[in-house]
């Protein structure tokens, strides 16, 4: 299919089929941060007027040069919002009209401000305060500083403080697609993943998407990576699985699995993800790179091209859209390629707009790709 042609076909299913979204309840978890998003300064021209450091590597070149001596930084703030791979992807079902349960830390003992629009719209279960990031943007890619000492109280005993077994359970069932991210950051999730299939999955009946999302796994161990993995795997016995991931965690996935690293390229990559699926035997792996998106299914494997743009307006939380965008495809029954379609046009819009994108927006979008 042409891309334009799939464009129109992803807009077509969209339009079609949007009124099964309000009967489609999704639960996301487990993080939540507050993000700062910020530009560098390169040099200042007045008080208003500055130019900032649009590479990555010019500001590595900086750092570098000031090794053994100082530097100073001006970072400008651009943006504060809402965090966290969970609660960016939530926001985006959300606007796609999927109602929303969300667990995570927001805060405590009341909902950070940053997250109040959202907790408006959305069921929030709050278990901690929330992580700080600070993410300095670039027209190639971003740099994230976290605080990340409040996610250690995501654990086991504290999710089951605020919802006991039996509640977590009818959550579960009551759940279309179910959301479980940043295993990375969250250091009590594989005990949560191992408590999850001892205690609730057993107890959920009926089919059912679950969406995991390791995010940037390399500071993690080999063997904790296997481990998260395998935990993963096991829970396509009760729901179809479908693990997410960007390029570098692709290659991190893959060489924990003994394969070798994928080129960044369309067949290169799909194939990558068909290996992985094959692995794990789970229903769905999909990696998205910056330009582009591929993923594995039982029908096959498919890539498709992303709305690339040269300045975007953000690109933190990109990926979190794609991965709402490509899970509403797979809501909807869409088939693979379709599915990727719209998952890159719901990042491609983000990243242009800064704004999660309702159903209407998004079927606008592809209409002009």
């Amino acid at each position: 299919m042409s891309n334009s042609s799939l464009a129109a076909a992803a807009a077509d299913l969209l339009s079609s089929r949007a009124d099964v979204l309000p009967e489609s309840r999704s639960l996301v978890g487990l993080d939540g941060f507050v993000d700062s998003i910020l530009h560098v300064v390169a040099t200042r021209e007045s008080a208003e007027q500055y130019t900032r450091m649009e590479s990555m590597a010019e500001f590595g070149r900086k750092i570098t040069s000031a090794a053994g001596l100082s530097a100073n930084f001006e970072m400008v703030p651009q943006l504060l919002k809402l965090g966290g791979n969970g609660p960016i992807m939530a926001n985006a079902l959300d606007a796609y009209g999927t109602p929303v349960t969300y667990v995570g830390n927001l805060g405590a003992p009341n909902i950070h401000p940053v997250f109040a629009d959202f907790a408006a719209r959305a069921k929030v279960i709050s278990l901690a305060e929330p992580g700080y990031t600070d993410a300095i943007e670039f027209d190639d890619g971003k740099l994230m500083f976290g605080q990340h000492l409040s996610l250690r109280e995501v654990n086991w005993e504290n999710l089951l403080e605020h919802l006991p077994l039996e509640k977590l359970v009818t959550l579960f069932n009551d759940s279309a697609l179910i959301a479980l991210v940043n295993w990375t950051m969250l250091t009590g999730m594989t005990r949560i993943f191992e408590e999850l299939l001892n205690k609730v999955m057993p107890l959920v009946t009926g089919p059912r998407w679950i969406f995991f999302d390791l995010a940037d796994p390399a500071k993690r161990t080999p063997d904790d990576i296997a481990k998260a993995v395998d935990l993963i795997a096991k829970f396509q016995k009760h729901a179809k699985v479908i693990l997410g991931l960007n390029l570098q965690e692709g290659r991190q996935i893959g060489e924990v699995l003994g394969f070798p690293p994928c080129e960044e390229a369309h067949e290169a990559v799909a194939a990558h993800a068909a290996r992985i699926r094959e692995k794990l035997g789970v229903e769905t792996v999909v990696i998205h790179p910056v330009s582009f998106a591929a993923a594995a299914d039982a029908t096959g494997s498919a890539a498709v091209a992303g709305p690339f743009i040269d300045k975007p307006k953000i690109t933190t939380g990109a990926g979190d859209h794609f991965n709402a965008g490509f899970c509403i495809g797979r809501l909807l029954g869409a088939p693979l390629d379709v599915s990727l379609q719209i998952g890159v046009a719901t990042s491609g819009f983000y990243v242009r707009t800064a704004k999660s994108p309702t159903v209407e927006d998004v079927v606008s979008f592809l209409r002009t790709l």
